[in-house]
């Protein structure tokens, strides 16, 4: 499908048809539509645009990141659908490793992602491994890589789970996220949250880490993520959102 780049919902629309093709190619999972229909409903009452207080924890995040010791960024289906390149942009200037972690067990779609995004160009692409656990979960994302999120000081977690967003919390880590909805437990968890749509907020994030990286200076000195949570609320109770157009 040829979608003009002059519709209202271009970018939208062409993000579906993405992890439409993540699906197709197994990488995505089907729950992972489902699961982006959701992001969706709120990206459409943000006016599908990437506000202040997303750009202010997108700056304390490159913050966070390069000040990291051992940071580790998270890949699931959808991130490697949707973000692959950035996501390998980020771990060359973070010379950090990326660690595919999925809710639903499946080792085929692990290594399917962990080819796609070395076949883009990735370097250090870490799977699971069962004697490594984050203590506080149960389900399949329990299991971590030995010399990755398991050692990691600072994990970046774009659409995450919320249960595990606070294990990672409960051991020990800074737990920085993407996530549409200022009310998720996600949101409300993570060290930093940026309520933005990925496909906008990671070439912001990729561009703040490379400006920082060249000034050496701090983003902000102090950074408060309930206040950036009230502030994407009374965003979204204002009622002056959406975009328009057919969906």
């Amino acid at each position: 499908m040829k979608i003009p780049k002059t519709h209202p919902r271009y970018i939208s629309l062409t993000t579906r048809h993405v992890l439409e093709h993540g699906v197709k190619t197994g990488i995505t999972s089907l729950n992972g539509l489902i699961a982006h229909g959701r992001g969706e409903a709120f990206d459409y009452l943000l006016g599908e645009k990437t506000h202040t207080f997303a750009k202010e924890a997108i700056a304390e995040a490159a913050n966070v990141l390069l000040a990291a010791k051992h940071p580790v960024i998270s890949v699931n289906g959808n991130t490697a659908a949707l973000v692959a390149k950035e996501f390998i942009i980020l771990s060359k200037l973070l010379r950090c490793p990326l660690e595919v972690n999925i809710f639903h067990t499946s080792k085929k779609r692990e290594q399917k992602i962990k080819k796609h995004l070395l076949n883009k160009g990735a370097k250090d692409v870490f799977l699971a491994e069962k004697k490594y656990v984050i203590d506080g979960l149960l389900s399949n994302r329990r299991y971590v890589n030995g010399k990755g999120i398991y050692l990691a000081d600072v994990v970046f977690v774009p659409l995450e789970d919320g249960d595990r967003a606070e294990a990672l919390i409960k051991n020990g880590k800074k737990v920085i996220t993407i996530d549409l909805n200022p009310l998720s437990r996600t949101a409300k968890t993570a060290t930093i949250t940026i309520i933005d749509n990925i496909v906008r907020a990671l070439p912001l994030l990729v561009g703040e880490i490379i400006k920082q990286k060249k000034s050496k200076k701090l983003a902000l000195q102090k950074y408060d993520n309930k206040q950036i949570l009230k502030q994407a609320v009374a965003f979204l109770r204002k009622g002056k959102y959406g975009s328009g157009g057919p969906s």
